[in-house]
């Protein structure tokens, strides 16, 4: 008599399927997928993405508002988190997406957000801010929706003055378990979704000269981590 296969077995052959080599013709991430992503996106983001994401916005704005002087918010997409930065800061957003980015506009016209000095379309791979020119940059829901995340953190380090912080909202993938082999399934489709469901931290840590003083798992149900980056001074 044949043994029936149990759950443990049943996902132990998932995993062996779905554990091929990437190829990133397949899914991966550039910026032209990014682009068409976040087209189709735009229309109804703010109504599938505002409860999600909240509890990240709340915890990665309210660590911002500890601080002082000017802010680059780095992927700021229709502008969900601008209407609750303190009027002490002065804030700039920049998104890939112009779609995104004309819904970030009218919500600052309609909330007379006079604390937003600007949002430009630009790339947070290539970002056209001198060294050292803000003094807190943050980037939530950013680091895996761009096809070069080192050159993002890089970016974000240079831009950031000495002594400032940069502070990252985001998805990191699980190591084990049904949530890595449910990432690591959904990674084929990394370019349809516009984001890079496997994404362990290592991809970033360690990469630029920031120093972590923070690692803070956020809500719903610790899916998503801030950490909080300080710019060494020399």
């Amino acid at each position: 008599m044949m043994r029936s296969e149990t759950l443990p077995d049943r996902l132990r052959k998932l995993r062996k399927r779905i554990q091929r080599p990437f190829n990133a013709k397949d899914g991966g991430l550039d910026d032209v997928a990014v682009r068409a992503a976040y087209a189709r996106w735009a229309p109804i983001y703010d109504m599938v993405f505002r409860a999600p994401l909240y509890w990240g916005r709340r915890v990665g704005v309210k660590r911002v508002n500890e601080f002082s002087g000017t802010v680059l918010e780095a992927g700021v997409g229709t502008g969900m988190a601008l209407p609750h930065y303190s009027k002490h800061l002065k804030v700039t957003g920049i998104d890939l997406s112009q779609e995104m980015l004309a819904k970030a506009e009218r919500r600052v016209r309609g909330g007379k957000l006079d604390n937003v000095d600007g949002l430009l379309a630009m790339d947070a791979g290539n970002l056209a801010f001198p060294d050292n020119h803000f003094d807190v940059t943050i980037a939530m829901y950013v680091i895996t929706v761009v096809p070069d995340p080192v050159k993002v953190m890089l970016e974000l380090e240079r831009v950031t003055r000495p002594g400032g912080h940069v502070i990252l909202v985001n998805h990191f993938s699980a190591e084990k378990g049904l949530r890595a082999i449910v990432e690591q399934w959904l990674e084929r489709y990394a370019s349809r979704v516009g984001w890079n469901p496997v994404f362990p931290k290592a991809r970033i840590l360690g990469r630029t000269h920031l120093l972590l003083e923070e690692d803070q798992s956020v809500h719903p149900f610790g899916l998503f981590t801030m950490l909080t980056f300080r710019k060494p001074r020399a």
